[in-house]
């Protein structure tokens, strides 16, 4: 009798084992197909945005509502096995009904949210960076020139002198680092104005920090004002190695109190980004203009780049006080120490132009 009943109770765990097996084995693989792709080889695409502060069951409704995974339940208890639960990043992506669940996961946890990426090059305006975001859709021209005045309040390099502040013609000018940026954006393409201005302006003070600070101060200079002189020798060096070489020159202009004479100031204050002067654009009344007042300007013209403000830091040791254009075309100048010598490089210049490009204003500087 009790052997019997022991075969019957054998008889009875074995059985239980066998349906645990098999219905382990059925919710495995129930598991495994609800993390497969809800389209396998679907090349569709779909933007979603995952909310800051939202919990792994709120995560997967959200993607389940969307069409993107099978089984929320299923891709929360990958999350949970997979130590991502609560870690799960927000902001907006770009997934597919053809990723499969261990995909869509990789994706949320890694951050990988949608970015656009600009290049905002060397010697560009506040004027110009705008125009270009703005076509580029990144921003809105207004939106991000609220998010300008509001990091410009804060801005510790600008002038303190209430009058000189007063007289920039844009407060952040100079700042706006010349790089290449990628940046988060919503599901329409657009990037939040202040993070674009502020990815900017800490992209400055990686390159001015504080021993750029201190190396202006040992100068007698402000950082706005080696930036100020940064933003003219970029517009005005052609070829890299000359970029010291230009540094040194207005240096030495202002240690003699002589005005800079830099056309691309006048341009700045006429509101061009480029083209030739005549002589009344020279006598234009404008604190930007370095050919009728002595000393730097306001503020700088545009955005230097690195080389440029390490060419201010770190000018040439030369005794040249003056330079134009070289008539060859390679874009080099010719360097001179004395006004005769320069009015003799003038002539030249101007005698190659006149023969390449007849003016047709005689009232145009030669000079450049």
């Amino acid at each position: 009798m009790r052997r019997t009943i022991w075969r019957v109770l054998g008889a009875v765990l074995a059985a239980a084992l066998v349906l645990a097996a098999g219905a382990a084995g059925w919710l495995y693989h129930r598991y495994v197909n609800a993390l497969e792709p809800p389209l396998p080889g679907s090349p569709v695409t779909t933007v979603v945005r995952v909310p800051r502060g939202a919990s792994t069951a709120e995560i997967a409704s959200l993607l389940h509502r969307q069409g993107l995974i099978r089984d929320p339940l299923a891709f929360r208890i990958l999350v949970r096995l997979q130590g991502y639960d609560g870690r799960l990043r927000a902001g907006v992506y770009r997934l597919s009904p053809g990723m499969p669940a261990a995909a869509v996961l990789d994706k949320l946890a890694r951050g990988d949210i949608l970015t656009a990426r600009f290049t905002i090059p060397e010697g560009w305006t506040v004027a110009q960076v705008v125009e270009h975001l703005a076509a580029e859709g990144l921003v809105t021209r207004e939106g991000f020139r609220a998010a300008l005045d509001r990091a410009a309040a804060d801005w510790p390099y600008l002038p303190r002198d209430a009058g000189t502040r007063n007289a920039l013609k844009e407060p952040l000018e100079g700042y706006l680092f010349p790089d290449t940026y990628r940046v988060p954006v919503d599901e329409h393409g657009r990037a939040d104005p202040a993070l674009v201005v502020r990815l900017m302006l800490d992209r400055f003070r990686q390159v001015v920090g504080p021993e750029e600070e201190a190396r202006a101060r040992q100068m007698g200079f402000s950082v706005h004002q080696v930036i100020t002189l940064a933003s003219i020798v970029e517009r005005e060096a052609r070829v890299a190695e000359e970029r010291p070489v230009i540094a040194g020159v207005y240096l030495n202009r202002l240690e003699r109190n002589m005005t800079l004479d830099a056309d691309p100031t006048v341009l700045y204050a006429l509101g061009r980004a480029s083209g030739r002067l005549t002589y009344a654009d020279l006598r234009v009344d404008s604190p930007y203009n370095t050919y009728r007042y002595p000393g730097l300007p306001p503020g700088p013209i545009g955005a230097p780049g690195e080389a440029a403000i390490r060419a201010v830091l770190h000018p040439a040791n030369v005794d040249y006080l003056y330079f134009v254009l070289r008539p060859d075309g390679s874009g080099r100048h010719q360097f001179a120490r004395t006004l005769a010598e320069h009015n003799r490089n003038v002539r030249a210049y101007r005698q190659s132009l006149q023969e390449r490009d007849p003016p047709a204003d005689q009232d145009r500087n030669p000079d450049r």
